[in-house]
């Protein structure tokens, strides 16, 4: 007999609950990778705020700043032309945006807790 989605979440749960009781630590969660908070530089806290954020939405305001400036060139759309803000991040003028993240990784550092 197959158990209901129902029945499955209450017995995830239940292990979980024990789980926590045994190891005496909080249940985690998704808060690792690309969903852990990160610090930004004060070079990439001027496009993205000075609070800590997810990777996942660095990148995602970033983009935000390069669509809203024009940044992409025109001819071929994977390059990203920086302007001064991008530029002090990037290191250059000019990046594809397959190298953008590492750029973005040398001005994140992890949350300290």
């Amino acid at each position: 007999m197959a158990r209901t989605a129902e029945k499955r979440g209450k017995d995830e749960t239940k292990a979980a609950e024990k789980k926590v009781k045994a190891t005496g630590k909080p249940a985690g969660g998704a808060r690792g990778g690309i969903t852990a908070p990160v610090t930004p530089s004060p070079e990439l806290a001027e496009i993205v705020g000075k609070d800590d954020l997810p990777r996942s939405e660095v990148v995602s305001k970033v983009w935000d700043y390069i669509k809203k400036n024009d940044l992409q060139d025109a001819k071929d759309r994977r390059q990203i032309n920086a302007d001064d803000k991008l530029e002090k991040i990037f290191g250059k003028k000019s990046v594809s945006m397959f190298e953008m993240n590492k750029h973005l990784s040398k001005h994140l550092s992890a949350k300290k807790d």
